[in-house]
């Protein structure tokens, strides 16, 4: 009998080349739904369930559900430790992924979701106000806002102890299908968008979902929350 069954039984669920392949499409901390987990395995769809499954029996996925939506993600910190000193011993190919349009590009980097902010903006603000600690995240994916957060959202305009809740929260964590993390919804985050635009910061694209940043808006983000960088690349890109 083998003295360690778990090591044994962990060993087993990663030498499967594509089950390795979905864990290292996970390994950067995106959550991924299982059609993108297929591609980048080079798998059929019935094929990635039945390897999910198992990933997920064995904890080293776990799953969430955004809408009629499942979205995979690492079972935890650990699990990337252990795919990155495998990856040291032998480097691993980099998983596939699928080519973006130039529409498809300008609706990841900012979109509304539904009345709140989404893309890579949204979740790069999102995690810019999580480290001023204006916001912090809570149980069952809501966001607090802290009462140093109170104020700095008065600063910029916005009343916070006006709204009011939903049956869902104030604040909400959003899962972004693009960007697989999340970023801030709820009635927080629809009059954080509206606040956005109407100070000229943000405007929305006519006839799609895309949000452009304006040049004052720039100027605000690095100010206010330091952002910079390549997510203005990828602006002016887009």
């Amino acid at each position: 009998m083998c003295p360690h069954p778990n090591i044994a039984s962990t060993a087993f669920l990663i030498s499967d080349p594509a089950r390795a392949s979905m864990l290292m499409a996970l390994v950067d901390g995106h959550a991924l739904p299982a059609g993108e987990l297929a591609y980048a395995a080079g798998v059929t769809a019935q094929t990635a369930s039945t390897h999910l499954a198992k990933l997920l029996a064995g904890g080293l996925v776990e799953v969430e559900a955004q809408g009629r939506h499942r979205y995979y993600r690492l079972g935890g910190s650990h699990v990337a430790l252990l795919l990155e000193n495998l990856a040291s011993i032998t480097p691993l190919s980099r998983p596939r992924t699928r080519p973006l349009s130039g529409d498809a590009q300008k609706l990841r980097f900012a979109r509304c979701c539904y009345d709140h902010l989404a893309g890579q903006l949204g979740v790069a603000m999102t995690q810019a106000l999580e480290r001023r600690g204006v916001i912090v995240a809570a149980a069952d994916k809501q966001f607090e806002v802290t009462s140093e957060g109170i104020e700095w959202f008065g600063r910029m305009g916005l009343n916070v102890p006006a709204l009011q809740p939903t049956r869902r929260g104030l604040a909400r964590q959003c899962l972004d299908w693009s960007e697989r993390q999340h970023h801030l919804a709820g009635p927080l985050g629809v009059q954080w968008m509206s606040l956005l635009c109407t100070n000229g910061w943000l405007r929305r694209v006519k006839a799609t979902r895309a949000v452009q940043v304006t040049p004052h808006g720039w100027v605000w983000l690095k100010e206010q929350l330091g952002i910079e960088g390549r997510l203005g690349e990828l602006a002016h890109d887009a």
